[in-house]
């Protein structure tokens, strides 16, 4: 399986991102297990663009996301940043987490395909966030989860005070946040930010699975269910109602969905062509 990244390809000139496309399944697979997988910029653009290619490519039907070695994502690294021209100036902090950070979490969330996070170990900081703004997560056993911005007196970014309170509530984000303690991956599956926690050898099949299942499902209902999904938590039930209503009018046009109500009618199994 692509986990590994044994049978994915990079970019030229870039083996720190490795991509695979299998079965309708696109893996991108951070290589720097030497760096715990901390995430450059030239990775950065890397992941939103084939996140971004996913959205485009019908080919694609689900995206998982992982890493190679022992962390999942160590945070940022900015030794990889270009070199700043000039003296900071204000405005140019705000500027850098706008383009940068919060670019990569919003392109996970606005990706048209359901995206896994496949946590395989040390997701922390801006890694941590990359995982929670995943459609789905799953995680070794190993595996842990740290908000380690207050262990440098930072300002969690990465839009990890907008994802938190969402996924856990106010005072549980708050603690995670506060404390920058090290969250054990059972404990994160307790308390909601991942769904199923299995055996650090049993974390590819099991992620191959859950994207195969989504890969031979109905790609648009998916893509609009979850738009619904991330939108509701931002607005009222009015708006909810009326996108939910929007949602269903654009699905029904698809040939998937006409298979799914044709395939009730005629008591068979659907066959979904993503389409």
């Amino acid at each position: 399986m692509p986990v590994s990244g044994d049978a994915a390809q990079a970019a030229p000139g870039d083996a720190t991102v490795l991509h695979a496309l299998d079965g309708g399944v696109s893996w991108i697979t951070l290589n720097r297990p030497e760096a715990m997988n901390a995430v450059t910029w030239d990775q950065r653009e890397r992941i939103i663009a084939l996140l971004t290619d996913a959205s485009a490519d019908p080919a694609v039907r689900a995206v998982v996301l992982t890493a190679t070695g022992r962390g999942f994502c160590a945070g940022a690294d900015l030794r990889g940043a270009p070199a700043q021209a000039r003296e900071r100036v204000p405005g140019d902090v705000s500027r850098t987490i706008r383009l940068g950070a919060q670019r990569l979490i919003a392109a996970v969330l606005d990706c048209e395909k359901p995206v896994i996070a496949a946590v395989n170990g040390t997701a922390a900081g801006i890694g941590a966030h990359l995982a929670f703004a995943c459609d789905l997560v799953l995680a070794a056993d190993t595996a842990k989860f740290i908000e380690v911005f207050v262990r440098r007196g930072l300002v969690p970014d990465g839009g990890g005070a907008y994802l938190l309170p969402r996924l856990v509530g106010p005072q549980r984000a708050k603690e995670l946040m506060f404390f920058g303690d090290a969250l054990s991956a059972a404990d994160a599956e307790r308390m909601g930010l991942v769904n199923r926690t299995v055996p650090e050898g049993e974390l590819s099949a099991l992620a191959a699975a859950w994207a195969g299942r989504l890969a031979a499902g109905p790609t648009r209902a998916l893509s609009l269910t979850k738009q619904l999904v991330n939108a509701s938590l931002d607005g009222d039930r009015a708006a909810a109602f009326a996108a939910e209503a929007a949602a269903q009018e654009i699905n029904m046009t698809t040939r998937d969905a006409n298979e799914g109500v044709a395939s009730f009618v005629e008591r068979r199994p659907p066959t979904y062509e993503g389409r």
